[in-house]
């Protein structure tokens, strides 16, 4: 199964079903579902933001967030860029390229190493929480 890295905060707020969009600066020809690991490095200025302006973690710390391993899983809709995102109507893109998503849900953590860009794992995945 395809897996992608994403930082958090951003990993939390894709499988809490809050982000809908994960920017990039490269394109993908890949649609379907894919997991979502969070990788080891935590955007702390990310999460100052979004604690202040998006109010999103209230009450959180970095401690309270999942790092090095499968958060959730995902399925990648679209690739867009700033010509087409509007389609989509909603405030997420900031990128060259923005990954649409849907389905986005939250699986039981399983600590994984992370790689760059969509690679592959072998996993037999079935989750009764998606």
């Amino acid at each position: 199964m395809k897996v992608l890295s994403i930082q958090q905060p951003y990993a939390e707020l894709i499988v809490s079903g809050i982000k809908d969009v994960e920017n990039r600066s490269w394109p993908t020809k890949f649609r379907g579902e894919f997991l979502i690991h969070a990788s080891k490095h935590f955007d702390n200025e990310s999460f100052k933001y979004l604690s202040i302006y998006g109010s999103h973690f209230e009450g959180m710390t970095k401690s309270d967030f999942l790092l090095g391993g499968i958060v959730g899983k995902s399925t990648l809709i679209d690739c867009v860029t700033k010509e087409n995102i509007n389609q989509y109507n909603h405030g997420w893109f900031t990128g060259k390229y923005g990954f649409v998503l849907k389905d986005s849900c939250r699986v039981e953590f399983i600590p994984l190493k992370g790689r760059l860009g969509f690679f592959e794992v072998d996993l037999v995945f079935k989750n009764k929480r998606c």
